[in-house]
């Protein structure tokens, strides 16, 4: 969902206050909460065969005038007719993200339209969309050539194998909410915070990732949480979130720096607050601050509205009920109480989650509150009773 922000002429920063500020302002934003969207990552498997490396031009020829530059660079990456882009991930995994919309039906039809669309464009191909969270047929490879995502697996290779396999084999599905008015930011911001274990287990379906961390029920968030622990861990959830995140940010090590070589690459190991203070041979605009805040990669990611990256990429059809679930537990502030109390007891547990699902019992628990609040509170998204009924029945078969 794309932030609605006016782009700012990019500004250098006096002092680390400075740079602090400009975060909490840009990645928190208040106001009554009226949008949502959805972005919706597959990974992209041969027809004949899942396990056959992903073909580079044949997935160009299949996206067409709508693959991204970073695919094809003299694409005009053309958005779908309903307005999505597509762009492609790393390891070529397809990604949709829709415009911001007010409808739960409308975004319910225009996701389906793209799917659609999109499935259809590749199959001309020979290809088709995985459904998992995680590529279990093939081990990481990297098929985009392109400086930034160089200097990414470069900076995670000194951590593990993590890193690669984060980029080259995961797809998730991200529902964006808007952070609602000032006065409820920080319920809704523990709230989505503590919904993460549980609804990981809810909907994982990942339980291996390129022959790695076999057996675990989300081995792709096991794997964003091994790849680089200071951009990828939970955010604190405090009394200011935006000052705690805009200060994360600022001591989060800088792994790309933009400019007119070929590689990417910082020259040196670096903070964004030692850029700040001269450690580069130019200064640091907001520019190089906003793209900074696009390397990383927490579970819940501020970016103007609330950006939930901690769910599998599901089966086809999968993402229906989760994005249901996600908008009616926020639906009221009466209902986001009602999601900190019944979550209370899995507050914290997203290794647990990723590792044993619900078979954990406090977790299991909690989901059973949670599904059932969610379906009380299905009738505030506006969806049909046809809808409301099928969504409930999906969501109850997952206990």
């Amino acid at each position: 969902m794309t932030a609605l922000r006016n782009k700012r002429a990019p500004a250098r920063f006096a002092d680390r206050a400075e740079a602090e500020a400009y975060v909490a302002s840009v990645c928190f934003k208040h106001g009554p909460p009226r949008l949502f969207g959805v972005e919706l990552e597959w990974t992209v498997h041969h027809a004949e065969d899942p396990g056959q490396t992903l073909d580079k031009a044949r997935l160009a020829a299949a996206l067409g005038e709508h693959a991204p530059p970073t695919l094809v660079p003299d694409s005009p990456q053309r958005p779908l007719p309903s307005g999505t882009p597509l762009t492609v991930e790393p390891g070529g995994q397809v990604e949709i993200s829709t415009p911001p919309c007010t409808s739960l039906p409308d975004l319910f039809r225009t996701v389906a339209e793209d799917i659609s669309q999109l499935t259809a464009m590749l199959a001309d191909h020979g290809l088709v969309l995985g459904d998992r969270g995680a590529d279990v047929h093939r081990p990481p490879t990297r098929m985009l050539q392109v400086p930034r995502y160089a200097a990414m697996e470069h900076a995670f290779s000194d951590v593990g194998g993590d890193g690669i396999a984060m980029m080259c084999n995961t797809a998730g599905l991200q529902v964006c909410l808007d952070f609602g008015e000032e006065k409820h930011l920080r319920d809704r911001w523990a709230a989505v915070h503590q919904l993460g274990p549980v609804l990981i287990a809810l909907f994982a379906n990942s339980p291996s990732i390129g022959g790695m961390h076999n057996d675990w029920a989300s081995a792709r968030m096991r794997t964003l949480y091994g790849t680089d622990p200071v951009r990828t861990r939970p955010s604190a959830v405090c009394a200011d979130p935006a000052q705690a995140y805009a200060r994360r940010v600022v001591d989060t090590p800088v792994i790309v720096v933009r400019g007119p070589s070929p590689s990417w690459i910082p020259p040196r190991r670096l903070t964004f607050a030692d850029w700040l203070n001269g450690a580069l041979d130019r200064s640091p605009t907001s520019d190089d601050l906003d793209y900074h805040l696009t390397t990383m990669f927490p579970p819940v990611r501020p970016r103007g509205y609330i950006e939930i990256r901690y769910l599998d990429t599901p089966a086809p059809g999968g993402w229906i009920a989760p994005s249901a679930l996600l908008v009616a537990l926020f639906s009221d502030p009466s209902v986001v109480d009602g999601v900190l109390a019944a979550t209370e007891r899995a507050a914290g547990r997203w290794l647990v989650a990723a590792r044993h699902g619900m078979a954990d019992e406090r977790i299991a628990r909690a989901a059973h509150d949670v599904v059932a609040l969610g379906v009380e509170a299905l009738h505030r998204t506006g969806l049909s009773h046809d809808q409301i009924s099928a969504i409930s029945r999906e969501l109850e078969g997952k206990l």
